[in-house]
């Protein structure tokens, strides 16, 4: 069986500092030194993300958001 879980996050790119807030359970806002262009931005937005909650980033896709700050990401958890 298949689960999904999602997450609102606020990405701040192009940032001199990195850091990250968690603003509730299932809300992030992320600053990331990477610039927001092919896709670093979200990268390193997702790799930050997965640590945060312990798991690993290929569980997670940007299903919403992929050229704007506010992103929706789905985590796929598969069970048995």
């Amino acid at each position: 069986m298949t689960q999904s879980r999602y997450v609102k996050v606020k990405v701040h790119a192009g940032c001199k500092t990195a850091k990250t807030v968690r603003r509730a359970q299932n809300s992030f806002e992320v600053w990331v030194k990477a610039e927001a262009e092919r896709g670093q931005a979200n990268a390193a937005m997702l790799s930050v993300v997965a640590r945060e909650l312990e798991i690993e980033a290929k569980t997670m896709r940007i299903i919403k958001g992929a050229h704007s700050p506010a992103k929706i990401i789905e985590m796929i958890r598969h069970g048995d």
